[in-house]
């Protein structure tokens, strides 16, 4: 039966132009951004082809070799100048255009995650099982940045725009955070504004903050004997472990309900009859904003030490990374709405609404298929829960502005199988297309508009007030071979 489905979806891999699967409400659109709106139409097939690539690639955290030559590869090809291993990452690299002010940019993710591998069909049904897939639709974030990117930097070579255009290949996201090295490295530091999207189940301009994490590993390192011979000679740093998560897990009756606590045992032993002299766990805490997260990390930490102490063993707590949550910046907000409401909703076949009517019956979500509408603005909630990302820490270095694309069905799960499918067909390929017209179409007002960038800049100034940022990073180049 599943060859016979995979057969019968193969149709809905053949892509139309984005323009053709979505409505047009506004007739009076500037010519620049129909001119980028026509770019982005010509480039969409090999943008698709691209995208499908890095799909098939499926690649994880520090290890997206083959994507990020063939986004950077792309990108030169385009006529982007290419620099290449940026801020001591192999895979994360700035392809960059034009010359001075303003000087906006672009990120694009690449990362896949592990154990996600799916075929394109609405079924679960492994392309290589066991194996990394794009759970996060991350096959098509930095193509259509790129897209957008070469859109704009069209427009500044025949002198219709003045300023420089920078588009950052930005690694490691769902595991390491790169965007922190990039920082770091200062590669951000001239910019004036950063815009960013992201692939998600609904189409709309993102005004919520998200959370703040950290991230820490605990290993607990003890004495081996033989578990019934002379287990008093052993030292368990299994016992540890499973004091320190019993620990964590009574500390989350009085924790507030903003935050979260994750773990993720890597290493509990290795066979029944040895006492374990090693363990180690994944630790993750997140709260609405740093602030209320420093005192919950440094709590979860501490406890760790208590874990030691009544096993008898040592420990360590090693920093990994963590990252801020989202500084939004609500006037830069206002101009992409206007211009996702200019492009209006995505248009989908009746093809590829059943397909999202079969992916919601394999997840038990009512089958609705896709839903595509265009709302107003949100009010941007003090405690928005959700995900966290590393454009938080972008957005206290540089005023960001921030959207989602509709490149899978309404209530899918995400970091899923389904999501894995979703983002190599049509209906990723249009959210691709569409997130790259209305970056682009914003940048346009950007580009042209002053006194627009100063108001950013100046809600940006003033929202982020006295803080100095510092990166939660430890010391050292990224952990490219950690092994966490």
């Amino acid at each position: 039966m599943k060859k016979i489905h995979l057969f019968a979806y193969a149709g809905l891999l053949l892509v139309s132009l984005p323009g053709l699967g979505q409505k047009k409400n506004n007739p009076k659109v500037d010519p620049l951004k129909t001119e980028v709106q026509q770019s982005l139409d010509a480039k969409f097939a090999e943008m698709t082809e691209l995208s499908d690539k890095i799909w098939a690639f499926e690649e994880i955290a520090f290890q997206e070799n083959q994507s990020s030559a063939a986004l950077s590869a792309y990108a030169e090809k385009l006529g982007f100048k290419v620099s290449r291993g940026v801020a001591e990452i192999p895979t994360a690299f700035i392809a960059e255009y034009g010359s001075g002010k303003p000087i906006i940019g672009i990120m694009g993710e690449f990362d896949g995650l592990p154990g996600l591998s799916q075929n394109k069909v609405p079924f679960k049904s492994p392309l290589h099982a066991g194996a990394p897939g794009h759970g996060c639709g991350h096959n098509l974030f930095g193509v259509a940045s790129l897209g957008a990117a070469a859109a704009i930097k069209e427009l500044i070579a025949s002198g219709k725009l003045k300023g420089t255009i920078r588009f950052y290949g930005t690694p490691a996201e769902e595991k390491y955070f790169g965007k922190l090295w990039m920082i770091r490295a200062g590669l951000m530091d001239d910019l004036d504004l950063m815009m960013d999207w992201h692939p998600a189940d609904e189409t709309k301009t993102e005004v919520q903050k998200g959370l703040a994490l950290v991230d820490f590993i605990v290993e607990f390192s003890g004495q081996a004997a033989h578990a019934s011979g002379d287990p008093w000679n052993g030292r368990s740093a299994s016992d540890a472990l499973e004091l320190y998560t019993s620990g964590i897990n009574y500390y989350r009756e009085h924790i507030k309900p903003t935050v979260r606590i994750h773990y993720h045992i890597q290493d509990g032993g290795k066979v029944v009859n040895v006492v374990p002299d090693y363990s180690r766990l994944w630790v993750r805490v997140r709260d609405t904003s740093r602030e209320g997260l420093l005192p919950v990390w440094k709590q979860v930490e501490k406890m760790a030490s208590g874990a030691a102490i009544m096993a008898n063993v040592d420990h360590k707590v090693i920093l990994v990374s963590g990252v801020h949550e989202i500084l939004v910046n609500r006037r830069g907000s206002e101009v992409m709405q206007k211009n996702i409401e200019t492009l209006g909703k995505i248009t989908y076949t009746p093809e590829e609404q059943e397909f999202a009517k079969k992916i919601q019956e394999a997840n038990g979500k009512p089958q609705v298929g896709v839903i595509s509408e265009i709302k107003p603005m949100e009010e941007t909630q003090e405690h928005s829960m959700g995900g966290s990302t590393d454009v938080g820490d972008v957005s206290w270095v540089v005023p960001t502005i921030r959207m989602g694309a509709t490149v899978a069905p309404t209530g899918t799960p995400w970091h899923s199988w389904a999501v894995v499918a979703s983002a190599g067909m049509s209906i990723g390929h249009k959210g691709m297309g569409y997130a790259s017209k209305a970056l682009a179409m914003t940048m346009v007002d950007l580009y042209q508009n002053e006194v627009l960038r100063e108001e950013i800049k100046s809600e940006f100034k003033a929202k982020k007030g006295d803080y100095v940022y510092k990166g939660i990073v430890p010391d050292g180049p990224p952990p490219l071979k950690s092994g966490y």
